[in-house]
Protein backbone atom coordinates (compact mmCIF):
# COMPACT_ATOMS: atom_id res chain seq x y z
CA UNK A 1 0.00 0.00 0.00
CA UNK A 2 1.81 3.04 -0.97
CA UNK A 3 1.56 5.63 1.89
CA UNK A 4 2.66 9.02 2.18
CA UNK A 5 6.46 9.97 3.84
CA UNK A 6 6.01 10.04 7.10
CA UNK A 7 7.04 8.48 10.09
CA UNK A 8 4.45 7.91 12.82
CA UNK A 9 4.09 6.81 16.31
CA UNK A 10 1.90 4.24 18.53
CA UNK A 11 0.59 4.42 21.91
CA UNK A 12 -0.89 0.64 22.02
CA UNK A 13 -4.46 0.46 24.40
CA UNK A 14 -5.61 -2.08 26.81
CA UNK A 15 -6.59 -4.36 24.11
CA UNK A 16 -4.79 -2.91 20.98
CA UNK A 17 -1.41 -5.31 21.69
CA UNK A 18 -1.98 -7.77 19.27
CA UNK A 19 -2.31 -5.41 16.44
CA UNK A 20 1.57 -3.78 17.08
CA UNK A 21 3.19 -5.61 14.73
CA UNK A 22 2.60 -7.93 12.26
CA UNK A 23 5.22 -10.52 13.35
CA UNK A 24 3.75 -10.75 16.96
CA UNK A 25 0.19 -12.41 15.81
CA UNK A 26 -0.16 -15.74 16.37
CA UNK A 27 0.19 -17.72 13.30
CA UNK A 28 -2.99 -19.54 11.31
CA UNK A 29 -1.51 -21.24 8.54
CA UNK A 30 -3.74 -22.15 5.52
CA UNK A 31 -3.57 -25.38 3.00
CA UNK A 32 -1.83 -23.46 0.06
CA UNK A 33 0.07 -20.72 1.96
CA UNK A 34 2.15 -21.64 4.98
CA UNK A 35 3.24 -18.25 5.30
CA UNK A 36 0.05 -16.19 5.66
CA UNK A 37 -1.04 -14.77 9.12
CA UNK A 38 -4.02 -13.51 10.36
CA UNK A 39 -5.55 -11.48 13.59
CA UNK A 40 -8.61 -10.83 14.97
CA UNK A 41 -9.34 -6.42 15.10
CA UNK A 42 -8.86 -4.99 17.54
CA UNK A 43 -8.24 -1.27 18.96
CA UNK A 44 -5.42 0.88 19.79
CA UNK A 45 -4.11 4.78 20.07
CA UNK A 46 -2.90 5.59 16.74
CA UNK A 47 -0.71 8.82 16.84
CA UNK A 48 0.50 10.02 12.94
CA UNK A 49 3.20 11.87 12.87
CA UNK A 50 4.67 14.07 9.95
CA UNK A 51 8.35 14.25 9.76
CA UNK A 52 9.81 17.62 7.78
CA UNK A 53 13.26 18.76 7.83
CA UNK A 54 14.02 22.08 9.83
CA UNK A 55 15.88 24.87 10.50
CA UNK A 56 16.02 27.27 13.46
CA UNK A 57 15.94 31.09 12.78
CA UNK A 58 16.72 34.16 14.44
CA UNK A 59 14.14 35.85 15.97
CA UNK A 60 15.12 38.87 13.41
CA UNK A 61 17.57 39.70 10.94
CA UNK A 62 18.29 42.46 9.19
CA UNK A 63 21.27 42.91 6.42
CA UNK A 64 22.47 47.14 6.04
CA UNK A 65 23.75 47.90 2.90
CA UNK A 66 25.40 51.53 1.80
CA UNK A 67 22.97 53.93 1.04
CA UNK A 68 25.21 56.02 -1.64
CA UNK A 69 28.65 55.07 -3.52
CA UNK A 70 31.69 56.04 -1.25
CA UNK A 71 34.20 54.60 0.98
CA UNK A 72 33.72 53.98 4.85
CA UNK A 73 34.27 57.53 6.61
CA UNK A 74 34.33 55.84 10.06
CA UNK A 75 33.68 52.06 11.38
CA UNK A 76 32.01 52.83 14.96
CA UNK A 77 31.59 48.45 15.84
CA UNK A 78 33.30 45.53 15.58
CA UNK A 79 32.04 41.82 14.47
CA UNK A 80 30.52 39.76 17.25
CA UNK A 81 29.65 43.49 19.09
CA UNK A 82 26.09 44.03 20.67
CA UNK A 83 24.49 46.89 19.85
CA UNK A 84 20.69 48.45 19.87
CA UNK A 85 18.34 49.67 17.77
CA UNK A 86 19.10 53.08 16.40
CA UNK A 87 22.76 52.87 17.50
CA UNK A 88 25.35 54.61 14.95
CA UNK A 89 27.21 51.57 13.39
CA UNK A 90 29.24 53.48 10.72
CA UNK A 91 29.35 56.78 8.73
CA UNK A 92 29.76 56.54 4.52
CA UNK A 93 31.80 59.55 2.78
CA UNK A 94 29.78 59.95 -0.33
CA UNK A 95 30.76 63.11 -2.95
CA UNK A 96 28.47 61.99 -5.15
CA UNK A 97 25.61 61.98 -2.82
CA UNK A 98 26.73 65.67 -0.95
CA UNK A 99 26.53 66.70 -5.12
CA UNK A 100 23.17 65.69 -5.71
CA UNK A 101 21.55 67.35 -2.59
CA UNK A 102 23.70 70.60 -3.47
CA UNK A 103 22.29 70.30 -6.58
CA UNK A 104 18.71 69.68 -5.97
CA UNK A 105 18.84 72.47 -3.14
CA UNK A 106 19.97 74.73 -6.61
CA UNK A 107 16.92 74.05 -8.87
CA UNK A 108 14.18 74.35 -6.21
CA UNK A 109 15.93 77.87 -5.33
CA UNK A 110 15.41 78.60 -9.55
CA UNK A 111 12.05 77.46 -9.08
CA UNK A 112 11.42 79.36 -5.97
CA UNK A 113 12.72 82.98 -8.33
CA UNK A 114 10.85 81.71 -11.45
CA UNK A 115 7.68 81.57 -9.32
CA UNK A 116 7.94 85.88 -9.88
CA UNK A 117 6.78 85.81 -13.10
CA UNK A 118 5.71 89.04 -14.95
CA UNK A 119 2.50 88.70 -17.09
CA UNK A 120 2.77 92.10 -18.07
CA UNK A 121 2.90 91.14 -22.13
CA UNK A 122 2.19 87.67 -23.86
CA UNK A 123 5.19 87.70 -25.69
CA UNK A 124 7.54 85.10 -25.06
CA UNK A 125 5.16 83.10 -23.07
CA UNK A 126 5.06 80.10 -25.19
CA UNK A 127 8.74 80.03 -24.74
CA UNK A 128 9.12 80.51 -21.06
CA UNK A 129 6.54 77.79 -21.14
CA UNK A 130 8.74 75.60 -23.05
CA UNK A 131 12.17 76.25 -21.31
CA UNK A 132 10.00 75.40 -17.80
CA UNK A 133 8.99 72.14 -19.23
CA UNK A 134 12.74 71.46 -20.30
CA UNK A 135 13.75 72.31 -16.34
CA UNK A 136 11.19 70.32 -15.13
CA UNK A 137 11.72 67.33 -17.20
CA UNK A 138 15.49 66.97 -16.53
CA UNK A 139 14.32 67.52 -12.80
CA UNK A 140 12.26 65.05 -12.59
CA UNK A 141 15.06 62.62 -14.26
CA UNK A 142 17.31 63.12 -11.88
CA UNK A 143 14.98 62.94 -8.35
CA UNK A 144 13.71 59.31 -10.36
CA UNK A 145 17.41 57.97 -10.60
CA UNK A 146 18.53 59.68 -7.28
CA UNK A 147 14.97 57.80 -5.69
CA UNK A 148 16.09 54.57 -7.12
CA UNK A 149 19.63 54.35 -5.60
CA UNK A 150 17.78 54.15 -1.81
CA UNK A 151 18.51 50.86 -0.87
CA UNK A 152 15.79 50.39 1.68
CA UNK A 153 12.30 49.35 -0.39
CA UNK A 154 10.45 51.36 1.87
CA UNK A 155 11.96 54.81 1.63
CA UNK A 156 12.77 54.08 -2.25
CA UNK A 157 8.75 53.23 -3.00
CA UNK A 158 7.95 56.59 -0.76
CA UNK A 159 10.24 58.84 -2.76
CA UNK A 160 9.09 57.02 -5.70
CA UNK A 161 6.03 58.19 -5.31
CA UNK A 162 6.70 61.33 -4.22
CA UNK A 163 8.37 62.05 -7.84
CA UNK A 164 5.27 60.53 -9.74
CA UNK A 165 2.54 62.48 -7.83
CA UNK A 166 4.76 65.80 -8.40
CA UNK A 167 5.41 64.89 -11.83
CA UNK A 168 1.36 64.65 -12.57
CA UNK A 169 0.72 67.59 -10.74
CA UNK A 170 3.46 69.43 -12.51
CA UNK A 171 1.86 68.11 -16.16
CA UNK A 172 -1.61 69.30 -15.21
CA UNK A 173 -0.50 72.69 -14.77
CA UNK A 174 1.75 72.61 -18.27
CA UNK A 175 -1.29 71.90 -19.95
CA UNK A 176 -3.61 74.43 -17.98
CA UNK A 177 -0.36 76.79 -18.78
CA UNK A 178 -0.40 75.55 -22.65
CA UNK A 179 -4.29 76.47 -22.70
CA UNK A 180 -4.27 79.70 -20.63
CA UNK A 181 -1.53 80.77 -23.96
CA UNK A 182 -4.03 79.70 -26.85
CA UNK A 183 -6.40 81.85 -25.26
CA UNK A 184 -4.52 85.02 -24.57
CA UNK A 185 -7.50 87.20 -25.27
CA UNK A 186 -9.82 86.00 -22.50
CA UNK A 187 -7.06 88.15 -20.42
CA UNK A 188 -3.69 87.76 -18.67
CA UNK A 189 -5.36 87.18 -15.18
CA UNK A 190 -6.02 83.80 -16.12
CA UNK A 191 -3.17 83.32 -17.53
CA UNK A 192 -0.84 84.39 -14.71
CA UNK A 193 -3.01 82.05 -12.11
CA UNK A 194 -1.68 79.16 -14.99
CA UNK A 195 1.77 79.97 -14.37
CA UNK A 196 1.44 80.46 -10.90
CA UNK A 197 0.07 77.15 -11.03
CA UNK A 198 2.94 75.64 -12.86
CA UNK A 199 5.43 77.24 -11.16
CA UNK A 200 3.85 75.95 -8.05
CA UNK A 201 4.05 71.99 -9.46
CA UNK A 202 7.48 73.09 -10.02
CA UNK A 203 8.57 73.63 -7.12
CA UNK A 204 6.70 70.50 -5.95
CA UNK A 205 9.20 68.33 -8.14
CA UNK A 206 12.42 70.66 -6.84
CA UNK A 207 11.39 69.88 -3.10
CA UNK A 208 10.61 66.32 -3.77
CA UNK A 209 14.23 66.14 -5.19
CA UNK A 210 15.59 67.80 -2.48
CA UNK A 211 13.55 65.42 0.28
CA UNK A 212 14.73 62.36 -1.87
CA UNK A 213 18.44 63.90 -1.99
CA UNK A 214 18.45 64.50 2.11
CA UNK A 215 17.44 60.97 2.95
CA UNK A 216 20.26 59.75 0.84
CA UNK A 217 22.29 61.96 2.45
CA UNK A 218 21.27 60.95 5.99
CA UNK A 219 21.21 57.33 5.58
CA UNK A 220 25.15 57.98 5.16
CA UNK A 221 25.15 57.92 8.93
CA UNK A 222 24.20 53.97 9.24
CA UNK A 223 22.17 52.74 12.11
CA UNK A 224 20.96 49.97 13.56
CA UNK A 225 17.87 48.47 11.99
CA UNK A 226 16.98 45.96 15.20
CA UNK A 227 19.28 45.02 18.25
CA UNK A 228 21.15 42.03 17.69
CA UNK A 229 24.89 40.77 17.03
CA UNK A 230 26.72 42.48 14.03
CA UNK A 231 28.70 40.39 11.37
CA UNK A 232 30.76 42.44 9.54
CA UNK A 233 30.22 41.54 5.96
CA UNK A 234 33.73 40.55 3.64
CA UNK A 235 35.46 43.77 2.09
CA UNK A 236 36.23 42.95 -1.50
CA UNK A 237 35.86 40.20 -3.78
CA UNK A 238 38.90 38.12 -3.14
CA UNK A 239 40.71 36.43 -5.56
CA UNK A 240 41.75 37.11 -9.19
CA UNK A 241 39.26 36.04 -12.37
CA UNK A 242 38.64 32.34 -12.75
CA UNK A 243 40.59 32.11 -9.25
CA UNK A 244 38.03 29.16 -8.11
CA UNK A 245 38.26 27.04 -11.26
CA UNK A 246 41.69 27.43 -11.63
CA UNK A 247 42.06 25.78 -7.74
CA UNK A 248 39.35 23.27 -8.86
CA UNK A 249 41.37 22.34 -11.95
CA UNK A 250 44.77 22.16 -10.15
CA UNK A 251 42.90 19.77 -7.18
CA UNK A 252 42.49 17.13 -9.88
CA UNK A 253 46.73 16.76 -10.28
CA UNK A 254 48.85 14.54 -9.03
CA UNK A 255 50.25 16.18 -5.40
CA UNK A 256 53.82 16.65 -6.94
CA UNK A 257 52.60 18.59 -9.91
CA UNK A 258 50.15 20.79 -7.88
CA UNK A 259 53.09 22.71 -6.27
CA UNK A 260 54.81 23.38 -9.69
CA UNK A 261 51.65 24.55 -11.41
CA UNK A 262 51.18 26.93 -8.51
CA UNK A 263 54.30 28.07 -8.56
CA UNK A 264 54.23 29.04 -12.10
CA UNK A 265 50.66 30.64 -11.40
CA UNK A 266 52.30 32.96 -8.78
CA UNK A 267 50.08 31.66 -6.35
CA UNK A 268 46.50 33.21 -7.76
CA UNK A 269 44.83 29.58 -8.25
CA UNK A 270 45.13 29.39 -4.25
CA UNK A 271 44.50 25.96 -2.70
CA UNK A 272 40.91 26.10 -1.24
CA UNK A 273 39.23 26.23 -4.62
CA UNK A 274 36.70 28.88 -3.35
CA UNK A 275 37.36 31.53 -5.67
CA UNK A 276 39.87 33.19 -3.59
CA UNK A 277 37.83 34.11 -1.05
CA UNK A 278 39.57 32.64 1.56
CA UNK A 279 41.42 35.25 4.13
CA UNK A 280 39.11 38.02 3.26
CA UNK A 281 38.79 40.40 5.88
CA UNK A 282 35.82 42.44 7.29
CA UNK A 283 34.96 45.37 6.09
CA UNK A 284 36.99 48.32 7.39
CA UNK A 285 37.32 51.96 7.67
CA UNK A 286 38.43 53.18 3.47
CA UNK A 287 36.82 50.46 2.21
CA UNK A 288 35.43 51.64 -1.22
CA UNK A 289 31.67 50.79 -1.06
CA UNK A 290 28.68 51.49 -4.14
CA UNK A 291 24.76 51.58 -3.32
CA UNK A 292 23.49 48.59 -2.05
CA UNK A 293 26.72 47.32 -0.68
CA UNK A 294 26.59 44.95 1.95
CA UNK A 295 27.96 46.68 4.96
CA UNK A 296 27.10 44.15 7.60
CA UNK A 297 24.05 41.92 9.43
CA UNK A 298 22.64 42.49 12.74
CA UNK A 299 21.20 39.31 14.18
CA UNK A 300 18.97 38.93 16.97
CA UNK A 301 18.79 35.90 18.47
CA UNK A 302 17.56 36.43 21.83
CA UNK A 303 14.67 34.01 20.77
CA UNK A 304 14.55 31.59 18.25
CA UNK A 305 12.60 29.47 16.66
CA UNK A 306 12.25 26.57 13.84
CA UNK A 307 10.93 27.13 10.00
CA UNK A 308 10.09 23.09 8.73
CA UNK A 309 9.45 22.30 5.14
CA UNK A 310 6.13 19.96 4.53
CA UNK A 311 5.55 18.22 1.80
CA UNK A 312 2.13 19.35 0.03
CA UNK A 313 0.59 15.56 0.74
CA UNK A 314 0.93 16.54 4.06
CA UNK A 315 0.25 20.09 4.91
CA UNK A 316 -3.45 19.91 4.99
CA UNK A 317 -2.67 17.91 8.41
CA UNK A 318 -0.88 20.91 9.93
CA UNK A 319 -2.90 23.33 11.97
CA UNK A 320 -1.40 26.06 14.33
CA UNK A 321 -1.24 24.50 17.64
CA UNK A 322 0.10 21.24 16.80
CA UNK A 323 2.72 19.87 18.86
CA UNK A 324 6.09 18.84 17.80
CA UNK A 325 9.14 16.86 19.30
CA UNK A 326 12.26 18.07 17.74
CA UNK A 327 16.29 16.90 17.01
CA UNK A 328 18.95 19.17 16.18
CA UNK A 329 21.65 17.64 14.43
CA UNK A 330 24.05 19.60 16.88
CA UNK A 331 22.57 18.17 19.79
CA UNK A 332 23.12 14.37 19.67
CA UNK A 333 20.26 12.48 22.54
CA UNK A 334 18.62 15.74 23.23
CA UNK A 335 14.79 16.02 22.65
CA UNK A 336 12.68 19.53 22.18
CA UNK A 337 9.10 20.55 22.17
CA UNK A 338 7.64 23.00 19.93
CA UNK A 339 4.25 24.59 18.89
CA UNK A 340 3.02 25.17 15.21
CA UNK A 341 2.52 28.96 15.20
CA UNK A 342 2.21 29.65 11.54
CA UNK A 343 1.55 27.68 8.35
CA UNK A 344 2.48 29.88 5.25
CA UNK A 345 -0.18 29.68 2.47
CA UNK A 346 2.19 30.43 -0.44
CA UNK A 347 4.06 26.81 -1.95
CA UNK A 348 7.98 26.77 -2.29
CA UNK A 349 9.90 24.40 -4.49
CA UNK A 350 11.88 22.07 -2.33
CA UNK A 351 15.23 20.90 -3.76
CA UNK A 352 13.67 17.72 -5.40
CA UNK A 353 11.35 19.31 -7.05
CA UNK A 354 8.15 18.90 -5.00
CA UNK A 355 5.83 21.15 -3.72
CA UNK A 356 6.48 22.37 -0.03
CA UNK A 357 5.06 24.92 2.81
CA UNK A 358 6.20 26.40 5.03
CA UNK A 359 5.79 25.96 8.73
CA UNK A 360 7.14 27.72 11.78
CA UNK A 361 7.18 26.77 15.20
CA UNK A 362 7.85 28.26 18.77
CA UNK A 363 10.34 26.04 20.80
CA UNK A 364 9.23 25.55 23.84
CA UNK A 365 12.07 24.19 25.98
CA UNK A 366 14.78 21.39 25.74
CA UNK A 367 16.01 18.48 27.34
CA UNK A 368 18.93 16.10 27.23
CA UNK A 369 19.78 12.37 27.64
CA UNK A 370 19.66 12.82 31.44
CA UNK A 371 16.88 15.33 31.68
CA UNK A 372 18.97 18.31 32.16
CA UNK A 373 18.16 21.38 30.07
CA UNK A 374 19.20 21.56 26.67
CA UNK A 375 21.42 24.41 25.38
CA UNK A 376 19.29 27.15 23.23
CA UNK A 377 20.11 26.06 19.22
CA UNK A 378 21.95 28.70 17.50
CA UNK A 379 20.56 30.34 14.40
CA UNK A 380 21.33 27.91 11.15
CA UNK A 381 21.26 24.61 13.12
CA UNK A 382 19.53 21.89 10.94
CA UNK A 383 16.74 19.92 12.88
CA UNK A 384 13.89 17.45 12.22
CA UNK A 385 10.19 17.82 13.62
CA UNK A 386 8.06 15.42 14.35
CA UNK A 387 4.98 17.12 13.92
CA UNK A 388 1.99 15.07 16.02
CA UNK A 389 -0.94 15.98 13.58
CA UNK A 390 -3.68 13.59 14.60
CA UNK A 391 -3.92 11.00 17.33
CA UNK A 392 -7.10 8.79 17.79
CA UNK A 393 -7.65 6.67 21.12
CA UNK A 394 -9.83 3.68 20.99
CA UNK A 395 -10.04 3.61 16.80
CA UNK A 396 -10.05 0.22 14.89
CA UNK A 397 -6.94 -0.49 13.61
CA UNK A 398 -5.27 -3.18 11.81
CA UNK A 399 -1.40 -3.79 11.06
CA UNK A 400 -0.06 -1.38 8.56
CA UNK A 401 0.77 -4.78 6.73
CA UNK A 402 -2.76 -5.92 6.54
CA UNK A 403 -3.55 -3.01 4.27
CA UNK A 404 -2.85 -3.44 0.11
CA UNK A 405 -4.00 -1.52 -2.89
CA UNK A 406 -6.58 -2.66 -5.04
CA UNK A 407 -6.83 -0.50 -8.01
CA UNK A 408 -7.60 3.21 -6.16
CA UNK A 409 -9.07 0.94 -3.62
CA UNK A 410 -7.61 0.65 0.25
CA UNK A 411 -8.77 -3.18 0.67
CA UNK A 412 -8.20 -5.65 3.35
CA UNK A 413 -8.65 -10.37 3.24
CA UNK A 414 -11.10 -10.69 5.74
CA UNK A 415 -11.26 -14.38 6.29
CA UNK A 416 -15.31 -15.75 6.80
CA UNK A 417 -15.98 -19.21 7.56
CA UNK A 418 -12.21 -20.23 6.65
CA UNK A 419 -11.92 -18.41 3.49
CA UNK A 420 -10.51 -15.10 2.34
CA UNK A 421 -12.66 -12.06 1.08
CA UNK A 422 -11.58 -9.21 -0.24
CA UNK A 423 -13.31 -6.13 1.83
CA UNK A 424 -12.73 -2.59 0.93
CA UNK A 425 -11.84 -0.38 3.96
CA UNK A 426 -11.22 3.64 4.51
CA UNK A 427 -8.48 4.59 6.32
CA UNK A 428 -8.16 7.48 8.78
CA UNK A 429 -5.20 8.39 11.33
CA UNK A 430 -1.62 6.32 9.61
CA UNK A 431 0.82 5.46 11.96
CA UNK A 432 4.62 3.54 11.65
CA UNK A 433 3.16 0.09 12.61
CA UNK A 434 -1.19 0.22 12.67
CA UNK A 435 -3.64 2.45 10.88
CA UNK A 436 -6.99 3.06 12.07
CA UNK A 437 -10.09 1.76 9.80
CA UNK A 438 -12.58 3.85 10.37
CA UNK A 439 -15.48 2.42 7.69
CA UNK A 440 -15.35 -1.00 6.18
CA UNK A 441 -13.84 -3.42 9.78
CA UNK A 442 -15.46 -3.94 12.95
CA UNK A 443 -13.91 -4.98 16.14
CA UNK A 444 -13.36 -9.08 16.53
CA UNK A 445 -13.30 -9.95 12.41
CA UNK A 446 -10.08 -11.71 11.61
CA UNK A 447 -7.86 -10.28 8.33
CA UNK A 448 -4.88 -11.24 7.17
CA UNK A 449 -1.92 -9.15 8.34
CA UNK A 450 1.05 -11.11 7.30
CA UNK A 451 1.81 -12.58 3.45
CA UNK A 452 -1.68 -10.81 2.50
CA UNK A 453 0.27 -10.86 -1.79
CA UNK A 454 0.01 -14.32 -1.72
CA UNK A 455 -3.96 -14.91 -0.54
CA UNK A 456 -6.21 -15.38 -3.52
CA UNK A 457 -10.31 -14.87 -2.98
CA UNK A 458 -12.16 -18.06 -1.86
CA UNK A 459 -8.74 -19.04 -0.83
CA UNK A 460 -9.18 -21.80 2.60
CA UNK A 461 -7.47 -20.24 5.45
CA UNK A 462 -7.55 -22.66 8.36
Amino acid sequence: MPRRVRRAAVVAGPIAALVAAAGAYAATRGDDSPDVRTAEVGRATVGEVVEAPASVVAKATAAVTSPADGTVLRLLVRDGEQVTAGQVLLRVDSPQAEARLAQARRADAEAADAADVDVSSPAGLGEQQRQADEAAERGFAQARAAAEEIPDPTARARALAAVATAEGQYAAASDAAADAVRRVDDGLGGLARALSSLAGAQRVQTRAAVEVAEQTVDALVVRAPIGGTVTLAAAGGGGGPGGGDLGGALGSLPADLQDQASALLGGSAGGTGDGGAAGAGAITEGAPVSAGTPLLTVTDASTVSLVADVDETDILLVRRGVRAAVELDAVEGARYRAVVSSVETAPATSTGGGVTYRVRLRLVDGKLADGSEAPQPRPGMSAVADLAVRTVRDAVAVPVAAVFRDGDQDTVWVVRTGRAEKRRVTLGAQGEDVVQVTKGLKGGETVVVRGADRVRAGQGIG
